[in-house]
């Protein structure tokens, strides 16, 4: 039996933490969330709707995943495969099972949910993102000759691959990091097409011009930095 575990990092999430930890198909074996200094009722909703919920106070989507993997690392039952998905419930986490599908029949390593645009809803996705989107993973394949579409946050990957990247960053260069760390330790990967909605609430990110400016300046600085490295 495989198992798996879900990360959720969540700040400020109240509204739509439930609807997410609700839409998880039930082969997961535990849904962890990670409220990030949240002020409203995110971490009693989480805990309402069955999750785990753990406090990282420090600011930034990177510390909180690693929150969660530290979590993780002190249990005594390891999973097999981590699944990262964002509170916001602009992905459909029941399609989690497609994410995981390609790691438990081809034994693959890493799958990203890519946020293909004829599956994309009208607005869910900012400009500055899908730009972002387009110019990391076209220098990826100019720079590493990767296969990478999106930098899409609903992730699978095997849990021992995962230690064996020894992630870092803390704030916005999380999921470029995992991905450059893939290629470069020769992890097998694939994108799977996933659906996309308009999320609720607000982006902390993409919805302000500080927090696109600063997502892709880090992403921008981890991709350089691996291509100087080659």
């Amino acid at each position: 039996m495989t198992h798996i575990k879900v990360i959720i990092p969540a700040y400020n999430e109240a509204d739509s933490i439930t609807h997410v930890i609700n839409d998880i198909p039930n082969i997961v074996d535990e849904v962890i969330v990670v409220s990030n200094n949240s002020s409203d009722d995110t971490e009693m909703n989480a805990k309402k709707a069955g999750a785990t919920v753990l406090l990282e106070t420090r600011k930034g989507y990177g510390y909180a995943c690693l929150k969660g993997m530290d979590y993780i690392a002190n249990q005594n039952e390891k999973p097999d495969i981590i699944v990262f998905l964002d509170g916001d419930y602009s992905d459909y986490p029941e399609e989690l099972t497609k994410i995981v599908n390609p790691i438990i029949k081809d034994n693959i390593d890493f799958v990203i949910g890519a946020r293909v645009k004829r599956l994309r809803e009208q607005g869910s996705m900012t400009f500055p993102q899908i730009f972002g989107n387009w110019l990391a993973t076209t220098l990826m394949t100019l720079f590493f000759r990767a296969k990478f579409t999106d930098l899409g946050p609903f992730r699978a990957i095997k849990y021992n691959k995962l230690l064996a990247l020894n992630m870092e960053d803390k704030t916005y260069g999380w999921t470029v990091e995992m991905q450059l760390k893939a290629l470069k330790q020769k992890l097998t990967y694939i994108e799977i097409p996933v659906n996309y909605r308009n999320r609720i609430g607000v982006s902390k990110v993409s919805g302000t011009v500080k927090g696109a400016i600063f997502a892709g300046l880090k992403i921008l600085g981890w991709i350089f930095k691996y291509s100087i490295k080659k």
